[in-house]
């Protein structure tokens, strides 16, 4: 059977990423590699992190990928940057990206050598613009932050998907699916105990790769979803 990976939030850390997929999960061209969001911000290369995900398309390996909230905030600071008109002559940043910037979108428009968001290559925002919400599988949902479940479809919440932090499942309204998503970083511990544990309606993979400094973070994982097995990469690139 074709091995099915899924990895969560990696924020711009692009060496730990190729070091995860080159070294550890070694994928074959049949597998396929889900992502689940918040590819930029706060580590040192977003930009290096979207040129590997396009490589590896162009090479032949098959992708699916999901929207997060950090790209969100990227897609939204570029179109209001691309229509703010200069006042007097000089150019201001925007609400939205000096808020995008608190949460590590600077880190972003380091990594591509601008100050402006609507400097960013309009390539990467269609990239962006083109990722999916959720993915509904055999067993699994795949979203990034989670769902709404005090609603009848889950399913119809996008802001819940991009940005909720708790929720509780009611797997009669996902039928009897298992939720897989990443957003809010849970200690390796924690991660075990509900990976290893099948009466956990959900799985979070978060490890808070960025978070290299606070015990029991700072890695990147891969869960295989046919196996049930996960892989840890600790972050290289700080």
């Amino acid at each position: 059977m074709n091995k099915r990976w899924v990895i969560p939030d990696i924020h711009g850390c692009s060496k730990t990423l190729r070091s995860l997929i080159e070294l550890q999960i070694r994928p074959d061209k049949s597998d396929v590699l889900y992502f689940l969001g918040d590819f930029i911000d706060r580590g040192p290369d977003s930009k290096g992190v979207i040129d590997y995900l396009m490589q590896l398309e162009t090479d032949g390996f098959t992708l699916r990928c999901l929207l997060g909230n950090h790209e969100d905030y990227c897609i939204k600071a570029w179109e209001e940057d691309l229509h703010k008109k200069p006042f007097l002559g000089m150019r201001f940043k925007g609400k939205i990206q000096s808020v995008w910037e608190i949460h590590g979108g600077k880190e972003t428009l380091d990594s591509f050598g601008v100050k402006f968001a609507s400097q960013i290559p309009a390539q990467y925002i269609e990239w962006m613009r083109k990722l999916k919400l959720y993915f509904e599988l055999d067993r699994f949902i795949l979203v990034h932050a989670g769902l709404n479940f005090k609603i009848d479809d889950p399913l119809t919440d996008t802001f819940a998907m991009l940005w909720t932090r708790e929720f509780k499942v009611e797997p009669g309204k996902i039928r009897h699916k298992k939720v897989i998503h990443g957003h809010v970083p849970v200690d390796l511990e924690f991660l075990d105990h509900v990976v290893k544990s099948p009466s956990y309606h959900f799985i979070d993979l978060d490890n808070g790769v960025y978070m290299d400094r606070r015990a029991g973070y700072g890695n990147l994982i891969a869960y295989e979803l046919n196996s049930g097995e996960y892989l840890v990469q600790s972050n290289i690139d700080f």
